[in-house]
């Protein structure tokens, strides 16, 4: 029985995979990506335009598969994967570029003595009972209430001064003072990522604590004793208009205000806002 005139006509159904194109087709297969520089068909597209979109992107379709099937694979629990190489394209990216984290004075003080950071393991024993622990997380961190049953009390201190008062004192001195190094270490940081001196952000910010004190004063510090090297404060100096003055003058301001208010083409007059306003130009 010949059946070859039957697997013909099944073969012909299918497209062949050979596809020629005039420009070779550029191909990027780590983006998994063609790109195809040939001119287009005005006439087809016109005429029979989703047909032509639609064998123009098939064909386009079968040379990339073309390619990444001839690509070297390997074995995989999920399989034969094809290995990519690498991308001949930059793509542009969304957002910038991460800038560099400003240095910490600790990382600062760690790269100029050339000390180098030691990962710690997580679990750790406890020489007095024997088991792991960890160092942090859940399950570590937890203070032995019996660890701490007695205090020794010095001799140069009050013999009725509670011992674990004091500690929890002490511990939240060095939290405090934790908490402000870095604070200090931020400020520097965000003036450093500005392009700023630390120290003359730092001065300026004394400076305007200084002047605000000044001007909390009944003189507004003009009486107040000056500090060598302490900066001249600047004032602002209020101008007062004449009482007596040309009435075209006067009107012009009085419409100054109103147009200030309402506009030059408004409708509503808001009085309240009207009278402040005249109120200060009096004043």
């Amino acid at each position: 029985m010949d059946v070859s005139s039957a697997l013909e006509a099944h073969q012909n159904k299918f497209k062949s995979i050979e596809v020629e194109k005039l420009v070779p087709v550029e191909f990027d297969l780590n983006l998994l990506a063609a790109f195809d520089t040939n001119a287009i068909d005005e006439k087809k597209l016109s005429s029979k335009k989703e047909n032509y979109l639609k064998e123009l992107n098939r064909d386009n379709a079968q040379l990339l598969f073309n390619q990444i099937f001839k690509l070297p694979v390997e074995s995989t629990d999920a399989g034969l994967l094809a290995k990519l190489p690498e991308s001949s394209h930059i793509l542009p990216r969304e957002k910038a570029l991460p800038k560099a984290k400003p240095m910490t004075r600790w990382e600062k003080f760690a790269q100029i003595k050339g000390i180098q950071k030691k990962k710690k393991e997580r679990m750790v024993i406890d020489e007095a009972t024997g088991e792991y622990s960890p160092r942090w997380g859940y399950g570590g961190g937890k203070k032995d209430k019996t660890k701490d049953w007695l205090l020794e009390v010095p001799s140069n201190v009050d013999p009725m001064e509670d011992q674990y008062a004091k500690l929890r004192e002490e511990k939240k001195e060095r939290v405090d003072k934790n908490k402000k190094r870095q604070k200090r270490n931020e400020e520097e940081a965000s003036a450093t990522s500005k392009g700023q001196d630390p120290r003359q952000v730092k001065k300026k910010q004394l400076q305007d604590a200084i002047a605000v004190t000044k001007r909390s004063t009944a003189s507004l510090g003009r009486f107040d004793k000056h500090i060598e090297g302490e900066p001249k404060m600047k004032g602002m100096k209020r101008q007062f208009a004449p009482n007596i003055t040309d009435s075209k003058v006067e009107k012009q301001a009085s419409m100054d205000i109103l147009n200030k208010v309402v506009g030059k083409n408004g409708e509503v007059l808001n009085v309240q806002k009207a009278v402040r306003q005249s109120k200060r130009a009096r004043k």
